[in-house]
């Protein structure tokens, strides 16, 4: 889309075409192209039409309902913060004093928008035309335009002096051709420039990839990782009075219909569609390392913010659990302990990876359905689903790993009581604790 279409989308007219647009979009494009052509809508405006249509009908997941109202970009929605974890950030920024923010390299402006809702004033900064004049509409379609104005400009030449605190979320695919860009120095803004941000204003967030190098960190600085129901979302780098800890990670648990606060004391946030949201977080100094031990009857997957953050050791603290291999970040214990911070399973079977011995293991317990976690191994998981040949009425988890650097598969169950998203009713196997077969 360019100025222009957007423009032409943003008149009487152009309303009428996106209302038209989004009661035939998300079946055949070129069904609800025709569609809207036969109404006499221009084919470039009605591309345009449909496009945003499609693209606020992707953006729910990410903004809730007032996705509907935004304008909206491919590269611009895949990088855009969703709008829990943004309202977190902003909240822990209001929370520190921020008053006013730079969101350099604004985007779509969801972050910032999260900050105005906070009550913060935002400059937004974006090079691109068009990525900046949908910013500017969706601060108005939110009633934010107040304290959310945008300026299509070099983020590298806004005058930081003028604010508190700077937000930077630099753009890590290319211009163009929307592949993504593995080295910082290539980000726009370039890294030094973002990382020297901190020497510049009192507050600074810059938000990274979840797959941050820990060596690019810089000194000082917090970096957090952020989980939302189990996917891995974001990292963030807080700078200065905002850096409390070195490494922390925080688990968003979303779709909850309790409404209280949670068991641990944890706080609650809101989704965008207004769920309440538990907000779980661990912290350490990313450098511990945990005891190793053999395999045990209950078996922790922690959550992926966990082992990014490389707090595996923490929370082994808090589960009185131990490795089974010093590189493999699954942890055991003798009893199950509910955590927010991963799932737990009942293991019943350890055995030395051998798929004829498998089969017949998983035969015998009339298995017909098997979840396959893996860690530290290279076989394909559905390719090994298929030469299973799995017949029977019985669910089980299979866990692809290694022990004490051997190729071991672990079979088990989910604990009901094991906490972490995706628990599941025990079933009726035997009791006892896992049996070690041989091949």
């Amino acid at each position: 889309m360019d100025l222009d279409q957007f423009a032409a989308l943003r008149t009487p007219e152009g309303s009428v075409v996106l209302a038209a647009a989004t009661e035939v979009a998300g079946g055949d494009p070129l069904v609800a192209a025709a569609a809207l052509r036969s109404r006499g809508v221009p084919p470039g405006l009605a591309a345009a039409a449909l496009t945003q249509a499609e693209l606020r009908r992707r953006a729910v997941g990410k903004f809730g309902p007032e996705a509907a109202g935004m304008f909206l970009t491919r590269p611009g929605l895949e990088q855009a913060t969703r709008r829990v974890v943004a309202d977190r950030r902003a909240g822990r920024l209001a929370a520190a004093g921020v008053r006013t923010l730079a969101d350099l390299g604004c985007g779509l402006g969801a972050d910032a928008l999260a900050a105005a809702r906070a009550g913060i004033r935002v400059y937004g900064v974006e090079a691109d035309p068009v990525t900046a004049a949908l910013a500017a509409a969706n601060a108005e379609a939110a009633g934010l335009a107040g304290r959310f104005t945008v300026e299509c400009g070099d983020a590298t030449a806004f005058d930081v002096t003028r604010v508190d605190a700077v937000f930077c979320d630099p753009a890590r695919r290319r211009a163009g051709t929307g592949r993504r860009i593995f080295d910082p120095n290539a980000y726009s803004p370039p890294w030094d420039f973002v990382t020297g941000l901190a020497g510049r204003v009192p507050h600074t967030v810059v938000k990274v990839a979840p797959g941050v190098d820990h060596a690019l960190i810089p000194a000082g600085a917090e970096a957090e990782w952020v989980s939302v129901d189990g996917d891995l979302v974001e990292a963030a780098l807080w700078g200065g009075p905002l850096a409390e800890v070195p490494r922390r990670a925080t688990v968003l648990r979303a779709g909850t219909a309790d409404r209280q606060r949670p068991a641990d004391g944890s706080p609650t946030c809101r989704t965008a569609d207004r769920d309440p949201v538990a907000a779980h977080q661990l912290t350490g100094t990313g450098a511990a390392e945990a005891t190793v031990g053999p395999v045990r009857r209950y078996l922790y997957d922690p959550d992926p913010a966990v082992v990014r953050a490389h707090l595996v050791a923490e929370l082994a603290g808090t589960l009185d659990a131990t490795l089974a291999d010093p590189s493999i970040a699954y942890l055991y214990a003798d009893a199950p302990r509910p955590t927010p911070f991963g799932r737990c399973l009942e293991i019943v079977d350890v055995l030395p990876f051998s798929l004829k011995r498998l089969r017949a293991l998983l035969r015998e317990r009339r298995v017909g359905r098997v979840e396959i976690l893996k860690r530290g191994s290279a076989l394909v998981p559905e390719q090994l689903r298929r030469d299973l040949r799995l017949a029977g009425e019985n669910p089980a988890s299979l866990v692809l790993t290694r022990v004490a650097g051997a190729p071991t598969v672990l079979v088990g169950r989910p604990v009901a009581d094991g906490a972490g998203p995706g628990r599941a009713s025990v079933t009726a196997w035997r009791d006892g604790p896992p049996r070690r077969r041989r091949c």
